[in-house]
C-alpha cells in the first residue's frame, strides 16, 4: 500500500522513563521498511491535539500517533471524519487499543505494518462530545489516574506502578456518586463509585468483563460498581487487575448506543482512554460509525475489537 504523505507524531511522554532513543529507533525502522514519514517529536509544551491538527492542515494523507492510548485517542479525536488515515505505533503502558487491531507492539513490526497493512474504518465513542477509542469513566478511575501521574513523575511508566496507584487511589477515596442512567429503554439510580463505558471488546475480555456481543451489535457496555465500603473496592479493583471480574458477581451492565448519566454536581473528572478532563453534567455518551480509518493487519478488517 503506498501512502503520499505520512507524519509521525511521537509523544515523549509515552511508555517508559526513559524515551530519548525512540525518535532514533523510529527513523530506523521506517529506514529499513523503505517508507518515507517525516517524525515530530512532541515534548510537554506542545499539545497533541494541535499538532494533529497542523498535519491534517499541511495535507498529510496518515498521521501515525507514537504512543499510548491517550496518545492515539487524541490524534483519532482530530482525525474524525478529516479524510486522514490514522497509523499507530503503540509505545504505552497497556495499548489496548493496538492490541485490539493486532498491531504489533515493536516498533520495527509496527512500522512495516504501516507500509503493507489495509485500511479499516473503526467505531469510536463519545463523551459530551470527547472521543475515546477503548472506555471512558467516572469516579474512582479519575481519581486514580490523578495518583498515578504523581506516580509516573516519580517512580516512571510500568504496570507495577499503575497497579500500585489503584491501591493508594482508593485508600483516599471519599464519598460515592450518585447517579441517574439512561440506556435505551432501561432506567436506574445508584450509589456507586465507579461507572466505567467500554467501546472495546478486547480489553472486557482482558478484565474479565461480559459484554463482547454488545460491542459487537454496535452497544456500549456500561459496568457500574457495586456500593461497598473501602475494602470491598480495593477487591473488585484487584479482580479487574487481575481478570477476574464478573458482570453477575461484581457489576452492573447496561448497553446502548446511546446513554445519558445525570448527577447532582454540576461538573467532575472524566478519564477517558487514560486521560482526565473536567466536563458538566449531564454526561451524554454516543457510539460513532464510520468516521475514522486505521491501518490494520489484513486478517483484523472484520473482527470486533
Amino acid at each position: 500500500m503506498v501512502q503520499a504523505r505520512m507524519i509521525i507524531l511521537f509523544n515523549g511522554g509515552s511508555g517508559k522513563r526513559d524515551t530519548a532513543h525512540v525518535p532514533d529507533r523510529i527513523r530506523a525502522a521506517f529506514r529499513d521498511c523503505g517508507i518515507e514519514a517525516e517524525i515530530r517529536v512532541l515534548d510537554q509544551d506542545i499539545d497533541i491535539t494541535t499538532a494533529a491538527r497542523e498535519a491534517v492542515e499541511l495535507g498529510f494523507d496518515t498521521i501515525v500517533a507514537a504512543g499510548g492510548d491517550g496518545t492515539i485517542s487524541a490524534v483519532a479525536s482530530v482525525l474524525r471524519g478529516s479524510g486522514a488515515v490514522l497509523g499507530i505505533l503503540p509505545l504505552g503502558t497497556f495499548n489496548y487499543f493496538a492490541r485490539s487491531l493486532d498491531i504489533p507492539l515493536e516498533i520495527a513490526d509496527a512500522a512495516k505494518l504501516l507500509g503493507t497493512g489495509v485500511r479499516r474504518k473503526v467505531r469510536v465513542a463519545s463523551i459530551n462530545d470527547r472521543t475515546f477509542l477503548n472506555n471512558a469513566s467516572l469516579g474512582a478511575y479519575p481519581a486514580i489516574l490523578e495518583t498515578r501521574e504523581k506516580i509516573y513523575r516519580r517512580w516512571g511508566r510500568s504496570r507495577i506502578a499503575a497497579y500500585w496507584s489503584v491501591l493508594v487511589a482508593l485508600f483516599t477515596l471519599r464519598r460515592p456518586l450518585h447517579l441517574r442512567i439512561e440506556a435505551g429503554e432501561a432506567v436506574i439510580e445508584r450509589h456507586t463509585p465507579l461507572v466505567f463505558a467500554v467501546n472495546n471488546a478486547f480489553q472486557l475480555d482482558q478484565v474479565g468483563l461480559s459484554g463482547r456481543e454488545e460491542i459487537a451489535a454496535g452497544r456500549l457496555a456500561v459496568f457500574i460498581a457495586p456500593h461497598t465500603n473501602r475494602w470491598g473496592m480495593l477487591l473488585n479493583s484487584l479482580l479487574l487487575a487481575l481478570g477476574l471480574a464478573g458482570k453477575n458477581e461484581n457489576f452492573d451492565m447496561v448497553a446502548a448506543d446511546h446513554i445519558r448519566i445525570e448527577e447532582r454536581r454540576s461538573s467532575r473528572d472524566v478519564a477517558c482512554d487514560g486521560e482526565r478532563a473536567k466536563m458538566d453534567a449531564p454526561y451524554e455518551l454516543r457510539v460513532i460509525e464510520d468516521e475514522l480509518t486505521v491501518i490494520v493487519p489484513a486478517a483484523q478488517q472484520d473482527e470486533v475489537r
